[in-house]
């Protein structure tokens, strides 16, 4: 069974490599070779680190992390949700969207944005996320990338 939890200091370097084999995997049919390159090269920066061990989540299969996303939970900007391409279609993806929904929805967010590659877009549109207009997405790696802005807006609490 999938499982979620919070990232910490020993996922950074499955986080930072499943990534990479997701990127590769996932976007070579949309993205130019050397955008991809740009995007997945160099190592584990120290802001990288803090970011993954303060905000990060990690999916896990059998003690394995098999995936990775998280939450801005004051602007409901959601990010870096990536599955290594062994488990695709296991519903890590699905698992991960959930379970940051739950975390927004905690945090009383009136939505949820995010910039998806154009190969996910689909995948966020079943989840009901919506948004078809084009924006480039700048890396802090330097790269820039064609995204889609969507959004979805949350269910409010009947009180």
């Amino acid at each position: 069974m999938i499982t979620i939890r919070k990232a910490n200091a020993a996922d950074v370097q499955p986080i930072y490599d499943l990534r990479k084999r997701a990127i590769l995997n996932q976007c070579a049919d949309h993205y130019q070779p050397e955008q991809l390159a740009l995007w997945t090269q160099g190592g584990i920066s120290d802001k990288l680190l803090q970011d993954i061990v303060a905000t990060f989540y990690v999916s896990e299969l059998n003690d394995q992390v098999i995936g990775c996303g998280k939450l801005n939970t004051e602007s409901g900007m959601v990010d870096a949700i990536f599955v290594d391409p062994p488990y695709f279609g296991l519903g890590a993806a699905k698992l991960m969207l959930s379970f940051l929904e739950e975390m927004a929805n905690e945090h009383k967010l009136e939505k949820m944005v995010l910039e998806s590659t154009l190969n996910a877009a689909p995948f966020y549109r079943s989840f009901g996320f919506q948004g078809e207009e084009h924006s480039t997405y700048h890396s802090p790696r330097g790269v820039s990338l064609d995204c889609i802005w969507m959004e979805k807006q949350l269910q409010k609490e009947s009180v």
